[in-house]
């Protein structure tokens, strides 16, 4: 164990492997870390992060002024008394509670978003144990009448129903859109109930409802999903899902009827301008979360000009929801027979999404009802190759085209893994300013939707393909696996 030693770098191989990793050494000065300029170079084939102890205060960023944070970012700890029916908070290093309170209601909390004792598993447990004993404080003298007991047990019987019904989350149906899409309908009222456009959740079959096959558990990793479409009234989620590895091509397999886990939404909802005009460009699945953005920027008064771009025609999926997204649409496909459009303005062209933005602007497609100097926002959601052709032709081929002021807006599909909110850190995007050429980082997961001018792409790539081999080699054994399994899949 080497202490006190900040990573700065990592040194690959020709392979693209690390091969070693480069430190400075750090020194303390009172009560703050400095850099000596010492660095040290170690040897790596394989890293392992531990992301840290920062509280996780996004709850805070989120809604603005709910809990009082301290100087360095933490939760302010209170202490709570009790004045007949009323709690009083008062601001104590000692203390396990935040500074919210509202109706009686207070928050304690614990471990590493509590400043005492952040750092280790010895210090999180010693927060719970001598926690506890405060909260339990709150209810000291409160017995329970026998008498109402049973009327306590019903009304508790009744709250763990609605709980169920609102939180568990069942599989409705399942739908092959396209011979690589799948469409999968959920009950989870909540969930459903919460989303807002641009939102994504966490999908994943429970291991123990799972078959196995030949020994192999078709247990599935959590995945993020675009939410297309909600039923508020029945209580009803659709889940887009794009079949590219292991857990993805699993989706097929699940079963109506079926539990499975829905965390979410999670994500800032997309940014929804009135009376603008904006361009929306998807490629492939990225269509898919495109849907409700569309919709709600047009209930907003905004004009809507939409590119919707696939491989070739065989991909086009619920071409009813893109039309409901848009004044007028572009349907590209990189080549074959061109998409046939349904309404008088719409257009069709056979080509890239920017091949069809020139095309269109030069009056290719004949005059267009919507002019793209008339843009003030373009959100471009596909595959990190695609997004990245759209930001470098606003600069190039389709600059003259754009107004300077317009803004450009991605939707980063980093790889994710919890999808809670700055805890595990696996979604992190690096960011280059593109005047300062300032390098900063930020997680996906809290903010999809980023600056495209800002993303660094080749950044977004290298992490993406990561895990190429590990997939190629799950899909090798789950063909092998599926051959062999008698299961139902759409």
């Amino acid at each position: 164990i080497i202490e006190n030693l900040a990573p700065i770098r990592a040194v690959p191989d020709a392979g693209g492997a690390v091969a070693s990793l480069v430190f400075e050494r750090q020194q303390l000065d009172g009560d703050k870390w400095h850099s000596t300029g010492e660095l040290i170079e170690l040897p790596a084939r394989t890293v392992c992060v531990a992301a840290g102890t920062s509280p996780n205060t996004i709850y805070e960023k989120e809604f603005p002024h709910t809990f009082a944070l301290d100087k360095r970012g933490y939760f302010s700890p209170h202490t709570v008394q009790k004045q007949g029916d009323r709690l009083l908070l008062s601001p104590s290093l000692t203390g396990f509670f935040t500074s919210y309170e509202k109706s009686g209601r207070v928050v304690s909390y614990y471990g590493d978003n509590h400043p005492r004792y952040a750092g280790s598993v010895v210090k999180a447990m010693a927060s719970a144990k001598h926690g506890y004993l405060e909260v339990a404080r709150l209810y000291e003298g409160e017995g329970i009448d026998d008498a109402k007991l049973p009327q306590r047990l019903a009304a508790w019987q009744v709250f763990t129903e609605r709980l169920d019904s609102e939180l568990r989350a069942t599989v409705v149906a399942v739908h092959r859109l396209t011979p690589t899409i799948v469409e999968i309908v959920v009950r989870a009222p909540a969930a459903a109930r919460h989303f807002q456009p641009g939102q994504f959740f966490r999908l994943q079959n429970y291991e123990r409802n799972s078959p196995t096959v030949e020994g192999t558990r078709l247990a599935m990793e959590g995945l993020a999903l675009t939410g297309a479409s909600t039923d508020h009234e029945k209580g009803l989620l659709s889940l887009i899902v794009l079949e590219m590895g292991g857990s993805s091509r699993l989706c097929a397999g699940l079963k109506p009827g079926e539990p499975v886990i829905v965390m979410g939404p999670t994500g800032t909802p997309t940014h929804i301008p009135p009376l603008e005009t904006v361009l929306l460009a998807g490629g492939g699945l990225g269509n898919a979360v495109l849907f409700s953005i569309g919709k709600a920027l047009r209930a907003a008064g905004s004009r809507v000009i939409y590119f919707a771009a696939y491989k070739k025609r065989e991909d086009v999926f619920k071409m009813e929801d893109i039309e409901a997204a848009a004044d007028m649409v572009v349907w590209s496909v990189d080549g074959g027979e061109p998409v046939a459009p349904r309404r008088n303005d719409d257009r069709a062209f056979v080509g890239n999404v920017v091949q069809a933005m020139v095309a269109y602007s030069g009056g290719q497609l004949g005059k267009p009802p919507i002019e793209l100097p008339e843009v003030s926002r373009l959100i471009a959601i596909g595959s990190d190759r695609m997004m990245r052709a759209v930001k470098e032709a606003r600069h190039a081929i389709l600059k003259p085209h754009f107004s300077p002021e317009h803004v450009g807006i991605a939707s980063i599909n980093s790889p994710m893994q919890c999808m809670m909110k700055e805890v595990c850190a696996q979604c992190l995007q690096k960011h280059v300013d593109p005047i300062t050429g300032k390098e900063t980082v930020i997680f996906s997961c809290v903010d999809q939707d980023q600056p495209m001018d800002k993303v660094d792409f080749e950044h977004l790539a290298s992490r993406l393909r990561a895990n190429t081999v590990q997939e190629k080699l799950t899909n090798l054994w789950l063909e092998r696996v599926l051959a062999k399994d008698t299961g139902p899949r759409v």
